[in-house]
């Protein structure tokens, strides 16, 4: 009994989150509702009407039912789980620190960064955030199009006195014409070639990150040594 009721506020828990993320993703994507019942009546009607038409005994149409509605709930979640981030970071976007809480939540696997930039003009807000991985340096510059992207620009130069091997690339992010919205950031991201191994990314970021500290370099490879790598 005890442990029935330590698992019951679990699942409830688990549900009521779920429940709030639909009822926030659907007060601002109408899309959603009518794809998460599509998601679960179609794969459930398949699973169903499939086994009778085969002639299937009804325990193997049972077994084909549920799970045709296991797979639907699973594509539901997955589904609404890139709705709501959509929302999140439509609800955010072209505000200052949009980026830094796109870093700080999902940073895609294989890229390191902090919600802290690297640069910013506080007069009027424009900021770049620093995000290293299997690509090199990825700047992201948020604000004014325009004036984020001298100041990126920059940092760029910066950069590349230290790290003369290392590709260091701009991304413009934003919902303006010709730059990446927020929640493709991620997607630009991977698709940015990969010229550096795992330990080469250790290494730049530990090398950038003590520059920005003041810090000792740290000992290990040597990034102004890194050569552009074929490995994936």
């Amino acid at each position: 009994m005890a442990k029935e009721k330590k698992v019951k506020p679990k699942r409830e828990n688990r549900f009521k989150q779920v429940w709030q993320v639909y009822r926030m993703t659907s007060r601002r994507d109408k899309s959603v509702t009518p794809i998460l019942l599509a998601l679960l009546v179609l794969p459930t009607a398949t699973g169903v009407v499939v086994p009778i038409l085969l002639g299937q005994p009804w325990f193997l149409t049972a077994l084909w039912s549920a799970a045709a509605l296991m797979f639907g709930l699973l594509a539901g979640m997955i589904i609404l789980g890139q709705k709501a981030q959509y929302v999140a970071y439509a609800e955010i976007e072209d505000r200052p620190g949009a980026v830094g809480a796109m870093i700080r939540s999902s940073l895609r696997r294989g890229w390191i960064g902090t919600e802290m930039p690297v640069a910013v003009n506080q007069k009027t807000q424009e900021a770049v955030y620093r995000v290293v991985g299997r690509g090199g340096v990825a700047l992201l510059a948020e604000g004014n199009q325009e004036r984020s992207q001298r100041l990126a620009e920059d940092e760029k130069r910066k950069l590349t006195r230290v790290l003369p091997n290392v590709p260091i690339s701009i991304i413009s992010v934003g919902s303006g014409e010709g730059r990446v919205r927020l929640y493709k950031v991620g997607s630009a991201l991977t698709r940015i070639k990969r010229v550096l191994t795992r330990a080469e990314v250790r290494a730049v970021n530990g090398r950038v990150s003590s520059l920005a500290q003041g810090m000792p370099i740290p000992k290990g490879i040597d990034p102004m040594r890194v050569r552009a790598s074929h490995k994936r």
